[in-house]
This record gives structure tokens, sequence and C-alpha cells, in this order.
């Protein structure tokens, strides 16, 4: 995956058509549809960032979103506002050669459609991905949700040539407002994945794993029923430092991951990124400047000296 480019001009062509139909974005979704779309499905599945000649320096992105009560509206708010995140990341010069992944996440003990998993893509059909998410809106009202199942596919499903050929992590965005199970079910794991396990795994094994191959964060945006809540934070401070970050506003968390991914291969200061931000005509940027003042875009250029070798062990093998 991740072959092709991305168009504004189709997406903006996509949007009138649907304005025009009538037809909504997550048309999957609300058709009543309760079962994982297909290509969503992450059962035997493994999700590649590769390098094409299009694409030669691929850099993996990976935003994962809770779709639980109060979060179900993230994704329509990403959808609309997802020509400024590529606009950032490409027409600044954050990133090469992003390839963006999105999915979602729920709540293994209860929901029908507990984890949904895109591929990563480079043009217009990471829209189609957002598309075909189920927005469940389930959950089980215990402030606790199935991020580790999702942290358990990123760190064995998925394989990235940013990792293996340049040594470089990708970036995973976790969108939610509640906290993890303790432990990775590998009941679950068996029942969603196809992974045997012969026995759970800790939620801090399972984040150590996922934090070697990829730059993670943790976002908390105002308006979900726990925004601000010290137990959260302290939950995610806890598993990832200052990588759990709050938002004071939804509506900025595409350029919070834009500045974000742009900090982090160096090629913005936060000064300059919200002056791009300025002249692209977000609002966004008191509180980008106030959810990543302490990030400081200290990422390391290589932290990897030997590429990363998929074993059994690891849960993936090399397509």
């Amino acid at each position: 995956m991740g072959s092709g480019i991305w168009s504004t001009d189709v997406y903006d062509a996509a949007d009138r058509y649907r304005r025009a139909t009538g037809t909504s974005a997550f048309s999957y979704s609300d058709s009543g549809a309760r079962t994982v779309h297909p290509a969503l499905d992450p059962r035997g599945a493994v999700r590649e960032s590769r390098d094409s000649a299009e694409h030669p320096q691929s850099l993996a992105i990976a935003v994962l979103f809770d779709v639980t009560g109060s979060m179900g509206h993230v994704p329509r708010m990403l959808q609309t506002k997802l020509p400024q995140l590529l606009g950032l990341l490409l027409r600044q010069g954050y990133a090469r050669d992003p390839q963006l992944m999105f999915g979602a996440i729920g709540d293994a003990t209860c929901d029908r459609v507990p984890l949904q998993i895109g591929q990563f893509e480079s043009d217009n059909r990471m829209d189609d991905d957002l598309g075909r998410i189920v927005l469940e809106g389930g959950g089980g009202g215990q402030m606790t949700e199935s991020y580790e199942l999702a942290l358990y596919f990123m760190a064995r499903h998925t394989v990235t040539d940013c990792w293996e050929k340049r040594g470089r992590r990708g970036y995973l965005f976790l969108i939610g407002d509640e906290l993890a199970y303790p432990r990775v079910d590998r009941r679950q794991v068996a029942r969603l994945i196809g992974d045997e396990l012969a026995e759970d795994v800790p939620v801090r094994q399972i984040v150590d794993e996922v934090t070697r191959r990829w730059d993670t964060y943790y976002l908390l945006p105002a308006g979900s029923a726990y925004a601000g809540s010290r137990k959260v934070l302290d939950f995610w401070r806890g598993l990832l430092g200052q990588h759990a970050v709050e938002l004071d506003d939804l509506n900025a968390v595409c350029e919070t991951i834009a500045l974000t991914v742009g900090l982090g291969e160096q090629a913005v200061d936060l000064d300059e990124g919200l002056r791009d931000l300025a002249r692209a005509g977000s609002t966004a940027g008191r509180t980008v400047s106030k959810a990543l003042a302490k990030l400081g875009g200290d990422r390391p250029a290589s932290v990897a000296t030997v590429p990363f070798t998929p074993t059994a062990e690891s849960g993936v093998t090399r397509l």
C-alpha cells in the first residue's frame, strides 16, 4: 500500500457529490452496518508502509481514535479536515512521503466492532478508509476501552520501511479520553486478530514494544467525556510521559498531528509551525502551542542502529 498522490481536487469533487446527493461521508456506518468492513478487518492482517518510486522516503503515520460514546464525532471531524492535515505535511515539507493509516478503537468486552484498522495510504484512499469506519458509539461505561488491543496490533502486525531501511520510527497517534485495560487479553487477540498467545500481555510490555518502532502520542481532547481527567492523564503519562497531550479544542487535532510530525522530523520549530498555521487560515495556533510546548522537537534523527527483522515472536512476517 501507499502508492498514488493525494489530490485535494479529488477530495473536493467527492465532497460536492456527497452534498449534492445527500450521501454521508460515512455511508457504511450510517447505512446501519454493525460489522467491520472487510478492508478494515484486523484478523489475519498485516499493514505495511513501503517505499516506492513515487515515495522513496516513506514515513508511516497512524491515527487511531476511540469511537465510543462522546468520542464518536472525532472521525467526522478528521474527515472534514483531512485536506488541511495533508496540506501541512506535504506543502510545508514536514514529511516528504507521508503514508497515513486510520483506525478505530472500541471496547472488546462489549462492542461488536472493537478494532478497525485501515491501510497506509498516500492518496485519496485514506479518505475511503475513514468512510468505512463503523461509528458504533458503544463502550462499556467504565472509563476503560481497548487501546491495548490497538497497541498490540501496531506492535506486532505492522511493517514499515522507514524503520526497516532507515531505522526511523513512524508516528502513532491515539485519540481518546479513557484508560486502557491493564493487559492484552489473549482470548480477544485470538478472536479479533487471529494470534494464539500463551498468556495475556501486560500493557506496559506492549507499550514498550510499540514505542520501539513508533513515536507514540495520546491526545486527550476537550469536549470528550473525561476531558481534563487527572486519572486518565496520569495513566497515559505513566506509559508515555510528555507524549500524553491535552487539547483545549477538538478541532485542533489535525493541526496538532501535523506539527508534531514536523517537530519530530526537525522540519520546523514550534514558532515556524504556528506561523504556518496562521498563513493557512487555521485558528488552532493557541491550542497547538499549549499542547506541544513541552515536546520541543527532540526526536532523534535516528533511533536504531540496525533494521528491525520480523520474527515469529513479534507476530509479523515479511510479505
